[in-house]
């Protein structure tokens, strides 16, 4: 199935790109969440449109992401979590927790789905996260994750 993507989806492609998926992920996941639209002749100056947007965008926000990003890794995040005896989380640290300790220190509004977790909190202590910016800039920060 050929699709336009209008949003970005991590993993497939940018706003304005032509993708081949199968048909099923198509149907039932990019198609109903507004993710993507159907593939037609007249769709091809949908792509000129929302490139040329996209590219205007990108030079404009290339000069604020690297303002973003020294911003988020100089930034100091503390979550806390209910633990156990053993320093183990019930439950682990999700996106959305760590955008909400984000905010709450004080940085910049983050998208959850720039978001990337390097490898499962479950543990107390300090854990490795990256904030995608912008696509040429990748902030990585540090999340202290203490009991509550």
């Amino acid at each position: 199935m050929k699709l336009i993507l209008t949003q970005d989806v991590n993993g497939l492609g940018a706003p304005g790109d032509v993708v081949e998926v199968k048909d099923g992920y198509g149907r039932n996941y990019l198609l109903p969440r507004g993710l993507a639209t159907a593939w037609t002749k007249g769709g091809e100056k949908q792509v000129a449109q929302i490139k040329r947007a996209r590219d205007v965008r990108e030079v404009r926000d290339l000069d604020d992401a690297a303002a973003i990003k020294s911003k988020l890794e100089g930034l100091k995040v503390t979550l806390s979590a209910r633990t156990g005896d053993t320093g183990r989380l019930f439950g682990a640290v999700t996106v959305a927790d760590v955008v909400d300790a984000i905010t709450a220190a004080g940085g910049p509004a983050v998208d959850k789905r720039k978001v990337t977790i390097v490898a499962p909190i479950k543990t107390v202590g300090a854990h490795k996260v990256e904030v995608r910016v912008h696509p040429e800039a990748l902030a990585t920060l540090n999340v202290d994750v203490v009991s509550a």
